[in-house]
């Protein structure tokens, strides 16, 4: 017989063992007490059967980066499913189950996800709305622009903890899709587990320093390797957080020239300014992947909490099976100084599901976009043309750390 339960904090180690069941890992005891400092066993649900952990989900508390706001926003995690137990409709009632709670919090108006399979998360609910360039590329050749004054310092990175972190939050508050970082967070993400490093250094930061102190950081590692003909060392990076162009330029100047290397891998947003500054942008063989996976889980809520990028009056009729709060129609009138959204009785412009919404609410999927793919109807002939410039922004949406 399953039960569902809220684990404890004495949980999570069995927790740990379904998880690394389920996605093919180990036990890693170094990387658990990492991992053990943002575990929010409130916030989880842990099926069992017979006393054995056999399904579970959770989420953190955290706040996502969205078109001029920043919102509360359950950040679901750790979700999986016994080999033996799976098709038996128990991630399905974990789900709604998760919605459900969220929702009648009233806390949070939207969940986000990383989805390990796409095809999971759209029944119930989650749009994609964000997605990620992954560059893996010869830097033999590659030229960037000279870069203005400035001084570079390599440092540990847990060293300069608090300085990152301010840097951090002022350039979060431009970018959609950036979570939040508390002490905790800070330390999940500076950590450096040594079973994680595939071989390569531990993580160093650089740092850019202009006249009003660091404004620029990179959290990179490098792998040595050699051939017949020379050096092929490489340089993962693992983000690039810059407050004005100099910071940018430099911090990537070095990055793509390190001595004894000749190749760099590194996750970059779709609108990276680094595709427009070097030389071939061919040559850094950049792949497309899904980041983020929005759920809106209010929808009056939700979409008043975010700005738009020009002025719009749109009735929207949306559907939502799992939370019928949602379902109705709603009149959204916004602009760049924020917005309202309100039960409407008025004939509406445009129809979705709100799995739709969620796709358009970083800004990065555009209305037209889903319009074309007959994810949104158009009732009334050009709401799409006069709505569609609002819901985008002007920068991409983007994903620091995979939570």
């Amino acid at each position: 017989m399953t039960d569902v339960v809220v684990p404890g904090a004495g949980d999570f180690d069995e927790i740990a063992g379904l998880l690394a069941l389920a996605f093919h890992g180990g036990l890693d005891q170094e990387l658990l007490e990492v991992e053990r400092g943002v575990f929010e066993p409130e916030r989880g649900l842990l099926v069992r059967d017979g006393g054995t952990a056999v399904a579970h989900a959770a989420a953190f508390t955290r706040e996502l980066a969205v078109p001029g706001a920043s919102v509360p926003a359950a950040h679901v995690t750790m979700v999986s499913v016994a080999p033996t137990h799976r098709r038996r409709g128990l991630l399905t009632g974990l789900m709604r189950r998760q919605l459900r709670e969220i929702r009648d919090a009233g806390r949070e108006p939207i969940a986000v996800l990383w989805a390990s399979e796409g095809r999971i998360y759209p029944r119930f609910g989650y749009g994609l709305a964000a997605q990620r360039l992954t560059v893996r590329c010869d830097t033999a050749g590659l030229r960037l622009p000279a870069s203005a004054a400035g001084t570079l310092r390599l440092d540990r990175p847990a060293a300069r903890q608090a300085e990152l972190a301010e840097l951090y939050e002022r350039v979060r508050a431009g970018r959609p899709g950036w979570s939040n970082r508390d002490e905790h967070w800070w330390r999940y993400v500076l950590a450096d587990v040594k079973s994680l490093r595939e071989g390569a250094t531990e993580r160093r930061v650089l740092l850019h320093e202009g006249p009003a102190g660091v404004d620029g950081y990179a959290l990179f590692r490098t792998k040595d390797a050699w051939e017949p003909t020379g050096p092929r060392g490489e340089v993962r990076v693992d983000e690039v957080v810059a407050a004005d162009h100099d910071a940018y330029l430099a911090l990537w100047r070095l990055l793509l020239t390190i001595d004894l290397t000749r190749r760099l891998s590194a996750p970059i947003a779709v609108d990276e300014p680094l595709l427009w500054l070097v030389n071939e942008p061919r040559q850094l063989d950049a792949h497309l992947s899904d980041t983020l996976w929005v759920r809106v889980v209010d929808v009056p809520a939700a979409l008043a909490a975010r700005q738009y990028a020009t002025d719009l009056d749109v009735v929207i009729e949306v559907s939502d099976e799992l939370l019928p709060e949602n379902t109705g129609r709603w009149r959204l009138v916004g602009g760049p100084s924020g917005a309202t959204c309100t039960a409407s009785t008025g004939p509406a412009g445009l129809a979705c599901d709100v799995r739709a919404l969620g796709e358009l609410y970083l800004g990065g999927t555009g209305l037209g976009t889903l319009a074309a793919a007959g994810r949104v109807r158009e009732l009334v002939p050009g709401t799409v043309a006069t709505a569609g410039p609002a819901f985008g922004w002007h920068r991409a949406p983007a994903a620091m750390e995979v939570f």
